[in-house]
């Protein structure tokens, strides 16, 4: 039987603080036993035509979060 998914306050700031200046994209969340282990966010640009050839419209990001136990490296703002 799937144990119940625990998601507290921190776990809904961390995954709002992603979701939070994205336009176009996904965000990957990576469940193990009942717990969010990864977040993976995956952010598109869209691209308009200029004079001079194709020009971005902002500029691109992706970013990783993990919990604090497992990398020193997290890409929650």
């Amino acid at each position: 039987m799937a144990k119940p998914l625990k998601v507290d306050e921190t776990w809904l700031e961390r995954i709002a603080s992603l979701l939070d200046d994205m336009e176009f994209g996904s965000l990957h969340i990576v469940v193990h036993e009942g717990q969010i282990v990864q977040m993976e966010r995956t952010e598109r640009k869209r691209f308009g035509n200029t004079s001079s050839g194709a020009a971005p419209l902002k500029m691109s990001s992706q970013s990783s979060a993990k919990p604090a136990s497992s990398s020193p490296r997290t890409g929650v703002k």
